[in-house]
């Protein structure tokens, strides 16, 4: 289990609101993950029922990962999540309607925070988006793969971040 920081709660300038995950959380983070990859990863195959994912977040992200979500408005909704595995960057998903707002950045910024000052994530080498956010955050592309390592079958980078 990843240690967690000692501020569980930020409230940024522009409304949206970082804190821990709970486990009542599941439901909601699901819903980011899915819309996220449905607008952001339309080529990805559907390998599992919305059941399974939630299922996989509930059972296997919540319990072995320090998870953050980011909320916006009142009453507050969910609109986006990062999960750390001690210094693996495992998620980052934001809500299609949240982007370009900073809440990616914040929530970065708060793994970078609880890391030990190291990181590396995978990201599938398609997602221009994602690669050019990470690259603007101070992490560098390290190895390339054909896809053989993930279960979507597509190829992806792994991406290293170092504190200076």
């Amino acid at each position: 289990m990843t240690s967690r920081p000692h501020h569980a709660t930020t409230t940024d300038p522009d409304g949206f609101r970082l804190r821990l995950a709970q486990p009542a959380d599941a439901a909601a983070i699901t819903a980011v993950f899915l819309a996220s990859r449905a607008a952001a990863l339309p080529y990805l195959p559907r390998l599992y029922s919305d059941e399974q994912t939630h299922a996989f977040i509930e059972a296997v992200v919540l319990p072995s990962c320090a998870v953050w979500v980011a909320e916006l408005g009142d009453p507050a909704r969910i609109v986006g999540f990062a999960a750390l595995d001690k210094t693996v960057l495992d998620h980052l998903y934001l809500h299609p309607d949240v982007r370009r707002r900073g809440i990616g950045t914040a929530l970065l910024e708060t793994v970078k925070e609880a890391s030990p000052g190291e990181l590396s994530l995978h990201c599938f080498q398609r997602n221009a988006a994602a690669r050019a956010f990470y690259e603007r955050h101070g992490f560098t592309a390290g190895e390339f793969d054909d896809g053989s390592r993930n279960e979507e079958n597509e190829p992806d980078v792994t991406y290293h971040w170092t504190a200076h």
